[in-house]
């Protein structure tokens, strides 16, 4: 069983992807790592994107600064490049093809990394939401922001995301709409477990 996840930053994708990997015992890939990771050692580097894409190292995923707005915003600009895509591609099919299955979760996991994928959805909410979402986190964090700045620097990063050429976000068209704008974590995982069950699958765990 392959779960491909996709949907904008702050939808709550990436807790929903971690819970179904835990609870149907698959392995996990954020793959919004991937384009941070070159993002930012290209930016520390000073080393071309392609050049760090082709040398990229799992344990390069580790680095917590991944987590980080400045992270964010350089993968989303190197994601938007159809050289970085390319070279990505083959390392995220290759995640996905293991026997036992697995979990991803990105902007086009559904449509262009894993189009054949038996279960697709795409995880959405409202930009006010996400921006609240977002704003919350980063003051749990101690950065020191505002909800303004926020709110901008998220419908840059949607608008750069949606507009690229090369895999925009955007939903599969067999993909399942979960819209978590008025959902916690557990109601967003109950639903989609409701439909991957719907779909024939269910863990084979206690």
């Amino acid at each position: 069983m392959v779960i491909a996840i996709d949907g904008p930053s702050a939808a709550g994708k990436g807790t929903l992807a971690r819970r179904l990997a835990a609870h149907f015992r698959l392995p996990h890939l954020d793959t919004g790592l991937l384009y941070r990771a070159v993002g930012l050692l290209a930016e520390k580097s000073g080393r071309p994107a392609g050049e760090v894409a082709a040398g990229l190292q799992s344990s390069d995923l580790a680095d917590p600064e991944l987590r980080t707005d400045r992270a964010g915003q350089a993968g989303s600009k190197v994601a938007a490049l159809p050289e970085i895509r390319d070279k990505l591609l083959n390392l995220q099919r290759k995640f996905a093809s293991q026997a036992s299955g697995a979990v991803l979760d990105g902007r086009d996991i559904g449509t262009i990394i894993c189009p054949d994928a038996p279960v697709k959805l795409f995880v959405t909410a409202s930009t006010d939401a996400r921006a609240e979402r977002r704003y919350q986190e980063l003051r749990e964090r101690g950065v020191d922001t505002i909800k303004p700045r926020v709110l901008a620097e998220m419908a840059e990063r949607d608008r750069r995301d949606s507009e690229r050429a090369a895999a925009p976000l955007k939903a599969a068209p067999d993909a399942f709409l979960l819209d978590t704008s008025d959902m916690d974590a557990d109601a967003a995982f109950a639903a989609a477990l409701a439909f991957i069950e719907r779909k024939g699958f269910r863990s084979s765990g206690p």
